[in-house]
């Protein structure tokens, strides 16, 4: 034995990716698997979760060792709406089948928050298809946006592809507003516009197909068109406004930044420097550390070890205690 070990989980829309790990040694084994994890009538699918799982948690702690792990830590996308299934019987099954004694149930932007600044105060932008923005004092976390294409998730990247698509749509009726180089990009890249909602609106992935048409309002901005820079600016602006609404109020704040979204570069940097400057003044803005998955790593880690000072919540950070209760209430979860 290597001994105390532990498992970090990462479940998002590309599947799992999975750590095993030991108390001072880090990170020993990974592995990941192509398939996220159903939703249904309950949310997230727990028996689906763990038909994934944990043939990969096995073979990893055989590989690293093998491990005996006493922590787990599960970041996963819609945790906060959709995770009552996976806290109802994950903490049990994972101690029954792998003998771990704490589990962390997170939401991704948790865990996304911990891999971009660490356990410390701050807010994080979670800027992907969606965005979303956490933030803590290390008393309680807060939230804002994440809700979704439909009701939310304003800046990110189906927003901008929405707003980008709109104002080609505009161009095509000769309405004001419009693009013609977010029209033809739009055209090459989906076809005649006049088809265009005839090929979006019945897909079940209207977010992420939205999402696809952000590069090329990213593209049309840094060619000079001044709709998709609009676009871009405006983006800026709700993703400022999202880290206000969590941002610590004492103190010149930290704002880590994380999300697929960011590899659009300047074009978006830029006038996200400028917006948090006016909304958040002496705030420090930092490319995220690492990733959600380094997020879950660096929690179970803290967990190993005594130091986990981070705040429970009942959707966004749900911890239990060794005899498996919810513990996200008590003293003990900062201690």
């Amino acid at each position: 034995m290597t001994g105390p070990g532990f498992l970090a989980v990462d479940s998002g829309g590309s599947g799992l990716r999975v750590v095993v790990g030991a108390r001072g040694r880090g990170p020993l084994a990974r592995s990941e698997s192509g398939e996220p994890v159903r939703t249904g009538a309950r949310g997230l699918d727990p028996g689906h979760f763990l038909e994934q799982l944990l043939p990969m948690a096995r073979a990893l702690c055989a590989e690293a060792g093998p491990v005996r792990l006493e922590a787990a830590v599960v970041g996963a996308a819609g945790m906060a709406s959709l995770g009552e299934a996976l806290r109802a019987e994950l903490p049990d099954a994972l101690g029954r089948e792998l003998g771990v004694r704490r589990v962390v149930l997170a939401a991704d932007a948790v865990t996304a928050y911990v891999g971009a600044v660490g356990p410390r105060p701050g807010a994080v932008i979670a800027a992907g298809t969606g965005l979303i923005a956490i933030g803590t004092d290390l008393a309680c976390w807060r939230r804002a946006d994440g809700w979704g294409h439909l009701l939310g998730d304003c800046g990110g990247g189906a927003w901008i592809g929405r707003a980008g698509l709109e104002a080609a749509m505009r161009a095509h009726d000769g309405r004001r507003g419009g693009s013609a180089r977010l029209l033809a990009s739009a055209e090459e890249r989906f076809g005649p516009a006049a088809g265009l909602p005839g090929r979006l609106y019945p897909r079940t992935d209207r977010p992420a197909v939205l999402a696809s048409f952000a590069p090329r309002v990213g593209e049309c901005a840094s060619g000079g068109d001044p709709v998709a820079a609009g676009i871009l600016r405006a983006a800026a602006g709700h993703m400022a406004d999202s880290a206000a609404a969590v941002s610590p109020a004492a103190g010149a704040p930290v704002v880590g930044l994380t999300g697929g979204l960011l590899r659009m570069g300047a074009v978006l940097l830029g006038p996200l420097e400028e917006a948090l400057a006016e909304r958040l003044p002496g705030a420090q803005r930092i490319i995220a550390e690492g990733d959600p998955l380094d997020g879950a790593v660096r929690i179970a880690e803290d967990l190993t070890t005594g130091s986990f000072t981070l705040p429970g919540d009942e959707t966004l950070l749900w911890v239990t205690s060794p005899a498996g209760a919810d513990v996200t209430r008590a003293d003990d979860v900062r201690a």
